[in-house]
């Protein structure tokens, strides 16, 4: 059991098994059997948005099959068939839905969610637009949304033949409207009140 996380070796691999051995504080994530620590606690409007987003996507899937659910929550994005101690990617995104109900486990998730939602905070760009946009393309993740509070805009990549195409970008006078979920749909300009 390590309870500090700076006992952990940073340059090291880690699996999906040693993150269940640890008991620190600190929220962290696992790429591809990096640790990558999260970012401080979110701040207000990042809070607002998610908590909107949460509401339009709760309302939308109630009583239906797909399930949402937001951080933490643990999503494990095995490379294949290979066994809990051989994943070494493990993400928590701000919001995912999920229509598999045999991903989901007393852990989270196993296998790639229908839908992400990252929410960009300063700090987490990088990660959020490069390391896990690769990461989410590769697992297989349907449709991957970013939301840019400081520019006030969403950004949607939706997964054609195993890569992302991108659409463009939605600003407070448009209307999201998921391609793969009909009926969701999101006014940009409620996201930032």
């Amino acid at each position: 059991m390590i309870t500090d996380i700076n006992l952990l070796d940073f340059s090291k691999k880690y699996s999906f098994a040693d993150y269940l051995t640890w008991t620190f504080s600190e929220r962290i994530e696992l790429l591809k059997g990096l640790i990558f620590k999260m970012s401080p606690a979110a701040g207000t409007s990042h809070q607002k948005i998610s908590w909107e987003l949460s509401g339009i996507l709760y309302n939308h899937f109630k009583n239906k099959t797909c399930q949402t659910f937001s951080a933490p929550f643990d999503v494990r994005l095995p490379n294949g068939s290979e066994p809990e101690n051989e994943i070494f990617t493990v993400v928590q995104p701000d919001l995912c839905v999920i229509c598999d109900p045999a991903k989901i486990d007393e852990r989270g998730c196993k296998g790639a969610p229908d839908l992400i939602i990252e929410i960009l905070s300063p700090g987490n760009s990088t990660k959020e637009m490069k390391t896990k946009f690769d990461i989410y393309e590769e697992a297989g993740v349907r449709e991957y949304w970013l939301v840019e509070p400081n520019n006030r805009i969403v950004l949607i990549y939706i997964l054609v033949n195993g890569k992302y195409q991108g659409l463009p970008p939605f600003t407070e006078e448009d209307i999201v409207k998921s391609t793969i979920f009909e009926g969701l749909e999101v006014p940009v300009a409620e996201l930032f009140v």
